[in-house]
């Protein structure tokens, strides 16, 4: 937590105090190798002695992934470009909330970076509950375990989902896929709410499947395009099946693709939730 931060203490209506005038944040780092990423708070600060997550306050201006992401290299000295953001949860208390950032390390180290770590240490994810944990880590740690190594990968129907709109896109094929393929790249980049749970929010990697006079479109920052020669549906379901240890939504309205994929575990995301979706952007 910096100086800078807003730093006081807000008593929420559960009657806890929590620190952070605008909420506070944390950075949940897994290395498939080596585990979680915890941080053992020191002896002054609040709840010290404790293990939990690096992170603290969150500053004015900032966001949630702004401020977990500065809070774990100033406490455990984790630079942004050593990891990858998958989800983030939060816990909405009212007067205050907690945003978890869930991310991959890609490379990072981590060592003691402040007088607020007492150490930082890599764990097996089920030997988490055996340690001295924060309180409300420990409330949050079963919902946080299961999300652990798991990624969000959404699979995007082209061809129905541009078909869904009566926009002109039978003049352009290609230019109408170019332009979901550009609205994708922004969703990467925002983020995707959970259909099924308000308070988590993803960051997906993003297929898109074209055909036809589609399929010579390219793939950007954030979306990859694959082309089928012939059948898209088929091609859907065999980018759906090589899919290992992830959650995988499919954007389409396709009745016998959508029974297909259920199949093999996808659940649906409808062409004009997606769309609605994007135009927020």
């Amino acid at each position: 937590m910096s100086p800078a931060s807003a730093s006081v203490f807000v008593k929420c209506s559960c009657g806890h105090l929590h620190w952070g005038r605008y909420g506070a944040a944390g950075l949940l780092l897994v290395d498939p190798a080596r585990g979680v990423l915890l941080q053992r708070r020191a002896w002054w600060v609040h709840h010290g002695r404790t293990w939990a997550l690096p992170g603290g306050a969150i500053e004015a201006g900032e966001t949630a992934l702004t401020a977990a992401a500065r809070e774990a290299f100033e406490e455990a000295s984790v630079p942004a470009e050593a990891f990858r953001t998958v989800s983030a949860s939060v816990v909405d208390h009212g007067e205050w909330s907690y945003t978890t950032v869930l991310a991959l390390a890609e490379g990072a180290e981590a060592r003691v970076a402040n007088t607020e770590s007492a150490e930082v240490r890599w764990v097996d994810p089920e030997d988490v509950p055996g340690y001295p944990l924060h309180r409300d880590f420990a409330a949050a740690w079963p919902d946080l375990a299961a999300r652990v190594g798991r990624k969000l990968v959404l699979v995007v129907d082209g061809a129905n989902v541009v078909g869904s709109r009566p926009d002109g896109w039978w003049r352009d094929r290609h230019g109408a896929a170019e332009r979901l393929r550009d609205q994708l790249a922004r969703l990467a980049e925002a983020g995707l709410a959970d259909p099924d749970d308000a308070s988590v929010t993803w960051w997906p990697r993003i297929v898109l499947v074209v055909e036809g006079k589609a399929k010579h479109v390219t793939g950007v920052a954030g979306v990859e395009v694959v082309a089928a020669d012939t059948d898209g549906d088929s091609k859907i379901v065999e980018v759906v099946a090589k899919q290992a240890d992830a959650r995988i939504l499919v954007a389409t309205a396709d009745r016998e693709l959508k029974r297909r994929v259920e199949a093999l575990g996808a659940a649906i995301l409808g062409p004009g939730t997606l769309r609605t979706r994007l135009d927020a952007l």
